[in-house]
């Protein structure tokens, strides 16, 4: 069954049992492709990779085409400029595409990984060994860029992957899973490598859900609604990705100049991804770093939802009251929280009441402070004097990411490669019986 889309029609809804089937047989070639991905060398993937990415530098023209059409029914129906920017490919963006894919080509293939063995007292020889998991399944919306970067952490973790990208990305992600599939066929990796349900609209997203035993493991990448939509209704095993309530804390040393450059670029750097500062939290004795930082915010056009404590720190910028409901959100633009605290210990207790799980940074000099914060932090990842930005695949030497996790099981943080392999014990005997 050939997955090429033609993106310029409308996909026509299709019930439930015919989306079941749909999704079913097209994870059907899924599985079949990954027998042979298990088996193939590194070199192999490896030349794979780099193919693909050359032949989208190759083909950026025509990439560029098919999203300006999403651009466009995109603004005709409303969708925010953060969305809009999520959407955008650009020669730059699909250039970043080619060097995500070459550096993944460059890092150590983890199939076959030993992780830990021994020999035991009876003479059994045990080791456990990186394997893939088989068929991964995504669900994501007006991100072109996961398309690639999905395909190719899964190609290089031996991995076929079923993707949904969504209405707003439909004619991009058409023009890319057919130059991928393209160019995988040409270098010997089976199309069903990478396959995608785009055609089935909404009901094979959740048909993608119901599917146990076609998938085996479903990442939703997205907003809060549809992450947690896919988590609530999914009968197959989902790692919970992306949503970002993120926290940088000024402790009462933090450096000004420091402070105000983590803040500025925590912020503004990309606004609307998930590993963007969303609240900004000033300890009582760090008000010049505080005020600086602020500054520089608004200075960027940000919006700062601020306590009456933050407001008069900068009593000459204009100011927004901050709610209860702003502490808890991710605003994903170029807005802000900030709220002054006495202590570290105050700080610790906001962020565990509002944190989704993501990305923690401090801002300081104090060895025990940054220990304190450290063990008090339950988040994925935390930084010290760093931006919140670097909580990514590519910037922590991972290659491509499927996604950030912010649960606990089985993967936390960046999933990169290791997190897209199980594992499986080879037990060696001499003819050994058990008595």
């Amino acid at each position: 069954m050939s997955t090429t889309i033609d993106a310029t029609q409308q996909t026509t809804a299709l019930t439930e049992d015919q989306a079941d089937v749909l999704v079913r047989e097209r994870a059907a070639e899924s599985r079949n492709a990954s027998r042979v991905l298990a088996g193939l060398t590194r070199q192999q993937k490896d030349d794979a990779l780099v193919a693909v990415g050359e032949t989208l530098v190759a083909h950026a023209e025509t990439i560029i085409e098919a999203n300006a059409e999403d651009l466009r029914r995109g603004e005709a129906n409303g969708t925010s400029p953060q969305l809009l920017d999520r959407l955008m490919l650009d020669t730059a963006r699909i250039e970043g595409l080619r060097s995500a894919l070459r550096e993944l080509a460059g890092l150590p293939d983890p199939i076959g990984e030993v992780v830990r063995g021994s020999t035991l007292p009876n003479g059994l020889r045990l080791r456990q060994t990186r394997v893939p998991l088989g068929v991964v399944g995504a669900i994501y919306e007006a991100r072109p860029n996961v398309t690639v970067d999905i395909a190719g952490i899964g190609l290089k973790s031996g991995n076929a992957v079923l993707l949904r990208g969504g209405s707003a990305a439909a004619s991009t992600n058409a023009v890319l899973v057919e130059l991928i599939r393209t160019t995988l066929v040409a270098n010997g990796v089976p199309a069903g490598a990478v396959q995608t349900v785009d055609d089935g609209g909404r009901p094979a997203a959740a048909a993608m859900m119901r599917a146990v035993g076609s998938i085996d493991l479903l990442v939703p990448r997205g907003g809060h609604g549809l992450i947690q939509d896919v988590v609530r209704n999914s009968r197959v095993p989902v790692v919970q990705t992306g949503e970002g309530n993120v926290h940088v804390y000024l402790h009462q040393d933090a450096p000004v100049e420091r402070a105000m450059q983590i803040v500025h670029n925590a912020k503004v750097h990309r606004p609307s991804v998930c590993n963007a500062a969303e609240t900004l939290l000033i300890h009582a004795d760090a008000a010049t770093a505080g005020a600086a930082a602020m500054t520089a915010l608004a200075e960027s056009d940000v919006v700062l939802h601020t306590d009456e404590r933050a407001a008069a720190l900068v009593p000459q910028l204009e100011t927004v009251p901050a709610t209860e409901e702003d502490w808890a959100t991710e605003y994903g633009a170029l807005e802000i929280a900030v709220r002054v605290v006495d202590s570290l210990d105050q700080a610790l207790e906001h962020i565990r009441t509002y944190s989704t799980g993501h990305t923690e940074a401090i801002v300081t000099d104090s060895i025990a402070a940054q220990r304190q914060f450290v063990a008090g932090v339950d988040s994925a990842a935390v930084m010290i004097n760093a931006s919140t930005r670097f909580t990514d695949g590519g910037q922590l030497g991972l290659g491509a990411e499927v996604g950030i996790s912010t649960q606990k099981m089985h993967a936390r943080g960046p999933m990169g490669l290791a997190e897209l392999t199980t594992t499986q014990w080879v037990v060696e005997g001499d003819g050994h019986v058990r008595a």
